[in-house]
């Protein structure tokens, strides 16, 4: 297996052989607990990345610009670590919280958060006018884990597809080992749909 910087490299390069088809015009997910599925249409898919690709730490601190901005949920990657200041208190009640102390260490195990982060996400865009942010400390590898694993489990992307998706939006860079753990999720899902 390749590590570090050419485990990043080899998932930007591959080849686009998908093996989950993605419709063009919507995009099924399947929740969870009921094996419903609904549809989130490519526009509701692009507020989860809006939300996410602009913003940092820093903008999710500005209570007053979320609400104008018409954020309903914020996901923090980087709950009760240093200098993030998230809580639901914080927020008040116009706005749902949920924190992930996810450290940004390829030794950290974020895999056990891609479930729950997914399914708060998605609750996030099932409501009427629902618009998530979803930040750590500087967007590019927790909240970007995330929002991978968000896109492989509810919107039926491979790991190449969701990275590409993202990187048209804003440049990441997950840690080695949240690259890792996203590429065996990629493998569980992609076995489960055979």
């Amino acid at each position: 297996p390749t590590t570090g910087n050419g485990l990043w490299s080899s998932v930007c390069q591959r080849s686009h052989g998908s093996k989950r088809p993605i419709p063009k015009t919507s995009i099924s997910i399947f929740k969870m607990n009921t094996g419903r599925s609904a549809a989130l249409s490519v526009k509701d898919l692009e507020h989860v990345l809006d939300s996410f690709l602009h913003r940092t730490n820093i903008a999710a601190h500005n209570k007053e610009e979320l609400r104008k901005c018409g954020i309903t949920h914020v996901l923090n990657a980087a709950h009760n670590t240093w200098g993030s200041k998230g809580n639901q208190p914080f927020y008040g009640t116009e706005i749902q919280y949920h924190g992930i102390a996810a450290e940004d260490s390829p030794d950290f195990d974020i895999s056990i958060y891609f479930n729950p982060a997914s399914e708060f996400i998605h609750k996030a865009l099932s409501i009427p006018n629902g618009k998530i942010l979803v930040h750590c400390m500087l967007g590019k590898s927790r909240s970007a884990a995330l929002v991978l694993a968000y896109l492989m489990i509810y919107q039926n992307f491979t790991l190449i597809e969701a990275v590409e998706k993202v990187l048209q939006k804003r440049a990441i860079s997950p840690n080695r080992g949240f690259l890792k753990q996203l590429q065996d999720l990629d493998q569980k899902l992609q076995l489960e749909s055979r």
